[in-house]
């Protein structure tokens, strides 16, 4: 989800967890993937038919390439969500995350935001 979206929608904090517990289903989704390709290639390694090495080769291809595609996922998610992390704290009094959405711009790439314990506003970019 995007950073003024989510912001709006369930506020940072809730955002922050979200984007953390996808990306972290997605190094899952990897594990799993990597555990799909030894069980292909242990297949593979048997004797069979051509039909079945075909069968395994494209099995490894698939869990190899949807492997791939979940780690970076979660690398994506996870440096999204901490780079925002990271620029969520109140330049001014240093309050963590307590702040509210005043503007966004059209992409969502960045938020101005306004601290609710001293009103200082500051940018977070995505």
């Amino acid at each position: 989800m995007k950073l003024a979206a989510g912001i709006r929608k369930h506020g940072f904090r809730k955002w922050y967890e979200r984007e953390l517990l996808q990306s972290h289903a997605h190094m899952a989704l990897t594990f799993l993937c990597m555990i799909g390709v030894m069980a292909a290639f242990e297949a593979a390694s048997r004797y069979q038919g051509w039909v079945d090495q075909l069968i395994d080769v494209f099995a490894i291809l698939v869990c190899g390439g949807a492997g791939l595609w979940a780690l970076r996922r979660y690398l994506f998610l996870l440096m999204h969500a901490e780079n925002a992390a990271h620029q969520a704290v109140c330049p001014s009094c240093g309050t963590y995350a307590r702040f509210k959405l005043v503007q966004a711009d059209a992409l969502d790439e960045r938020a101005r935001v306004c601290c609710r314990q001293c009103g200082h506003e500051w940018t977070i970019q995505s």
